[in-house]
């Protein structure tokens, strides 16, 4: 009787902080901190590699969201789950931004080589993590009950652990001081895993709907960036193609999320699409990544203000599967490298591209929101979104140390090997 008066309780105190919490205020919210975090200075003050770029990366906002979330429930989960098709929309954007940076015409030059170190990495680090959170979920029952459905959630653990970040990993090179040639290697090839990472979200995605995902992802994908191409060209040269671009990944996004398939990847074909198509390729993208900063902020406090714990299990698990993660990478670049040869990359290089940022958290609620759809399942999402996310983070700490140990040692080439183009001209790392 005391334990049902509790849990009726319980269920009273969120039923009425979600009503007093209206969602256009929660909106409000999350759009001004948004637009606070993107435009705050970063601060100057001396901190170790480690903790300084993760502040960078946005760990401070998870922690907010965190507060804000379980802390004092002023986003409660309800509140934040009648927020989806937000979060939809954020997801969608940085899925185009990833998208829009395979523009053809750079990507073709880009070595077979490079897309051969990356395909590695990211493979090595899907299947020992996939096995790893197998084994895990069959061994400790808590880990089983959290991570459901069992097969989708072990792929989806493994999708993200094959995700790196180019951002990260470009501020990660140049806070340890690694020269410049190597630092774009290095971001480019972030990026090429990370392509291999949103392909392989794809697999647990799909195991709900076999035959239509397909269909929808690459239909809906390029339909909108058709219809991006095209209004940006009817567009005069001298006005803003803002407009056009926001419309156009809320279509694909609100595609996405209606169909059930998958709003990062209807995105990302779409800007794919819209950049390869319109005669405007660098105002699109420039659209694209004006907004980037605000909208990663966004996708930050929401996934702060989803974390649970379920289990205690998932803080052992975080580590073990990170350093099934890191561990794989370093073996796939090391002996890839033996096999390919190239001349101008250190022996360590899977160790440089540990770090993770947007596109991995983007990856993370994509799946939650596909799998937490109905109220019985939204704690198994929330165990699986939490060990996404604390892995991550850890990521993020452990990157500084691991790239000194990726760029240490190992002969210099005899003459300087030539700069590699990026898969877009003047584009920062996203």
């Amino acid at each position: 009787m005391t334990a049902s008066y509790g849990a009726a309780c319980a269920r009273v105190k969120r039923t009425r902080t979600f009503a007093l919490v209206n969602p256009v205020l929660a909106l409000g919210l999350l759009a001004v901190a948004g637009l606070l975090a993107a435009r705050l200075p970063r601060p100057s003050s001396r901190r170790p590699p480690s903790l300084d770029l993760a502040i960078t990366a946005g760990v401070p906002l998870i922690l907010l969201g965190l507060v804000l979330g379980p802390g004092i429930e002023l986003l409660a989960r309800p509140l934040v789950r009648a927020l989806d098709p937000l979060t939809a929309g954020a997801i969608g954007w940085i899925g185009a931004v990833l998208g829009a940076r395979f523009e053809w015409r750079y990507a073709r030059r880009i070595p077979r080589g490079a897309w051969l170190l990356a395909a590695a990495g990211a493979g090595a680090a899907f299947l020992a993590v996939a096995l790893g959170a197998w084994l895990l979920a069959r061994l400790v029952p808590g880990l089983a009950a959290g991570w459901a459905p069992r097969l989708p959630a072990v792929l989806a653990i493994a999708a993200v652990a094959a995700a790196s970040g180019p951002a990260a990993v470009t501020a990660v090179a140049q806070a340890v001081g690694v020269e410049r040639r190597l630092t774009r290697a290095l971001g480019r090839a972030a990026t090429l895993e990370t392509a291999c990472a949103a392909l392989a979200m794809g697999a647990p995605l799909a195991l709900r709907h076999p035959l239509s995902w397909a269909v929808f992802a690459v239909g809906g994908g390029a339909l909108v960036g058709v219809v991006c191409a095209s209004a940006a060209r009817l567009i005069p040269a001298n006005q803003d193609v803002t407009p056009a671009v926001v419309g156009s990944v809320l279509f694909g996004a609100g595609i996405g999320y209606a169909t059930d398939v998958s709003p990062f990847m209807v995105c990302a074909l779409a800007g794919l699409v819209a950049v390869n198509a319109s005669p405007r390729r660098r105002d699109v993208r420039a659209a694209l990544r004006a907004s980037q900063r605000p909208i990663y902020a966004l996708v930050l406090i929401i996934s702060g203000a989803l974390l649970a714990l379920p289990t205690l299990w998932i803080l052992a698990a975080v580590p073990l599967l990170q350093a099934l993660r890191i561990g794989a990478r370093w073996l796939s670049g090391r002996y890839a490298r033996v096999a390919l040869r190239p001349r101008d990359l250190p022996p360590h290089l899977g160790l440089g591209t540990v770090a993770q940022s947007g596109a991995a958290l983007a990856l993370a609620l994509n799946y939650f929101l596909m799998y937490s759809g109905q109220a019985e399942s939204t704690d198994a999402g929330v165990a699986v979104l939490t060990t996404l996310v604390l892995g991550v983070v850890l990521a993020q700490f452990a990157a500084p140390p691991l790239m000194r140990l990726a760029v240490r040692a190992g002969p210099a080439p005899l003459t300087p090997a030539p700069a590699r183009p990026e898969l877009t001209t003047n584009a920062p790392a996203d």
